[in-house]
């Protein structure tokens, strides 16, 4: 049986790879290290489709090393330990020998199978690459995570996606037999959602269903051809993201229905209690935050309830927090804020701090002034005195902005209250 499009035409070498320059761009996290072949164990962490294996793989090749590959799935303990056995007769830890030992879906390694490897990428006997498209602080045991790096991969965007298409028109020896005319994209590239993987899938369909050797690809083509072969939710990544998309933005516009409703397909689809509960925790603060700061408690004891109970009777559990959080107020004012003082440090870098607010635990410290000007603020009325608690060079930045609803106009009045015109409150 001939391999899909994008086996086909997976790239070999780094100077074939598409997108991730901030990864393995001239300036790139990883781009010397493969250079010198000197790769740490590292998690690839990002959504389908977007070149986890294929970087493992070139990341192999380019360092000259042995390449294992297990996927999560169907691998157990003994197939880690049959590889791991190989590789201990490789010897020194990162050297030309050591052999790569990629983990497709790490996430889905129990609490023992990630065990099994941490003597392993302890010692040097492998370097191991994990690829995983959920949060690794959630789904990779702490004792191995310390010792790996942990770099994102992110969706392809617009240009990224057209170079795949014009690259297997070019290169794919099928595909060069056509003469295939790209003439809308717009089609291709929404229904792959940056899913470089899906975005071949779709335009491998489209060439497939075409007859004749002149196929044109329009936007009209491609609804016709692929809504009829969509399938209706896929946990492993087709339409994974898209239904998650749509569970989130109808919690976020106060739709309890449309919430129930999403979350009704990811059930019916076999979705992972903690991946629907997780994602339900972290719009508690990114979309509700203090706007109503029980809905983290109630999305974080969910969380516990539904992981403790299991299905089926956790959909009652999942329903009820997803009616409350649609139907809560709304502020994103603390996920605002957090990214604007993250920008601000990348702008600045690392300014001092404020000799008033460094700590003095030895002698000479406080000989220097550490702590000198610093005001308790508990010896004042109200809990309170005016100081300044910002870097000078950025002295007066507002990065939090209290949003318009009845908790966070108490929270805005407070702080009005407070520090009068100095953040204009």
């Amino acid at each position: 049986m001939e391999a899909p499009l994008a086996e086909r035409i997976r790239p070999k070498k780094l100077s074939e790879y598409i997108s991730q320059l901030h990864l393995v761009g001239e300036q790139g996290l990883l781009t010397h290290q493969i250079a010198r072949g000197i790769i740490p164990s590292l998690i690839l962490w990002g959504p389908p489709g977007t070149g986890k294996t294929t970087l493992a793989q070139i990341m192999a090749e380019e360092s000259k090393r042995p390449f294992f590959m297990l996927s999560a799935i169907n691998s157990g303990v003994k197939d880690i330990r049959e590889i791991l056995d190989k590789a201990k007769q490789s010897g020194g830890m990162f050297t030309a020998k050591n052999p790569i030992l990629f983990i497709d879906e790490i996430h889905r390694f129990s609490k023992s199978q990630q065990d099994s490897l941490l003597a392993a990428v302890e010692k040097g006997w492998v370097t191991l690459i994990g690829a995983t498209t959920e949060n690794p602080s959630f789904e990779v045991i702490p004792a191995l995570l310390s010792r790996c790096q942990v770099y994102v991969l992110n969706p392809f965007a617009k240009d990224d996606l057209e170079a795949l298409l014009h690259r297997a028109i070019k290169t794919d020896a099928y595909l060069k037999t056509k003469d295939i005319q790209l003439k809308e994209t717009e089609a291709l590239l929404r229904l792959s959602g940056g899913d470089g993987r899906k975005l071949l899938n779709i335009f491998e369909l489209v060439v497939n269903a075409s007859e004749g050797d002149l196929i044109e690809i329009t936007n009209e083509k491609v609804m016709q051809l692929a809504q009829k072969n969509t399938v209706l939710y896929d946990k492993s990544g087709e339409m994974h993201y898209d239904i998650v998309s749509a569970f989130i933005k109808s919690i976020r516009g106060s739709d309890p229905n449309g919430a129930v409703y999403w979350l009704a397909r990811m059930i019916e689809g076999g979705e992972d209690i903690n991946f629907i509960a997780r994602r339900m925790l972290i719009l508690a603060s990114e979309d509700i935050g203090n706007a109503n700061p029980t809905a983290l408690i109630m999305a974080n004891n969910t969380f516990q309830a539904a992981t403790i109970i299991g299905y089926p009777e956790s959909r009652i559990i999942l329903s009820q927090c997803a009616v409350y959080l649609a139907t809560s107020a709304k502020s994103n004012a603390s996920y605002v804020a957090i990214g604007k003082a993250q920008q601000a440090v990348k702008q600045t870098g690392d300014l001092a701090v404020p000799l008033h607010l460094r700590n003095a635990p030895t002698k000479l410290m406080k000989e220097l002034g550490y702590g000198d000007a610093y005001k308790y603020s508990h010896d004042f009325d109200n809990n309170f005195i005016e100081q300044e608690f910002l870097p000078t060079e950025i002295s007066e930045t507002k990065f939090y902005e209290p949003g318009e609803n009845n908790r966070e106009k108490e929270i805005r009045h407070f702080l009005k209250n407070r520090w009068k015109d100095k953040y204009n409150y």
